[in-house]
């Protein structure tokens, strides 16, 4: 999994609750256990029109948020079904940070094994960064794990919580198999202290 310390990149501005995973994307690509190729289906419900052309009102299609590395999102994001290729088609298109109020726990917790940092903010804060990331081209955020802050175009920052053991992941690259195999030594300890009193 890539860490994630510090992302500077263009925020796009999703202004929709509710966006649950079927509409990130949708069934028709859930045929591949592959985590690429997936940023082509993301959104191609609004990214697309019925005869595949793109719809130039959706966000991600306009030129200043087409390698968007941000998303700024409404209320409950990632809601419905508890589908992992949601994050994968978000890391594939380029995402690699969503901000918003309140994200469904399994696609929160799908995100960050994923390498995609999910950020909770408060309603005035969002409405801030929603400004900031309607700038178009100029919308770019830096986001610092380490320190937890949000800094927009204008220098302003803002704090976020997080975890200490999802931040740790994080800025590891740790997803959990790689979180077991730090804890390797211990298990071989551990087993070797097994079959030496004749358990193994």
């Amino acid at each position: 999994m890539e860490k994630f310390t510090t992302l500077t990149g263009v925020a796009a501005p999703m202004r929709i609750t509710n966006v649950d995973t079927d509409r990130i994307i949708p069934k028709q690509y859930l045929k591949t256990i592959k985590r690429t190729g997936l940023g082509k289906g993301l959104f191609s419900e609004m990214r697309y029109n019925d005869d595949g052309s793109e719809n130039p009102d959706f966000v991600l299609n306009q030129p200043a948020y087409r390698t968007a590395k941000v998303l700024v999102a409404g209320d409950n994001f990632g809601c419905g079904s508890s589908r992992e290729h949601a994050p994968w088609a978000l890391a594939d298109f380029g995402i690699r940070c969503i901000i918003s109020t309140s994200f469904a726990d399994i696609f929160f917790n799908n995100c960050a094994k994923n390498g995609i940092l999910a950020i909770i903010v408060s309603a005035e804060d969002l409405e801030k960064l929603f400004d900031d990331a309607e700038r178009g081209a100029n919308a770019t955020l830096t986001i610092d794990l380490e320190s937890q802050t949000i800094r927009g175009p204008d220098g302003g920052t803002l704090h976020f919580d997080i975890d200490p053991g999802r931040k740790e992941s994080l800025l590891n690259g740790l997803d959990e198999i790689g979180l077991t195999l730090k804890r390797a030594p211990k298990i071989d300890a551990y087993e070797e202290k097994l079959a030496a009193r004749g358990f193994a």
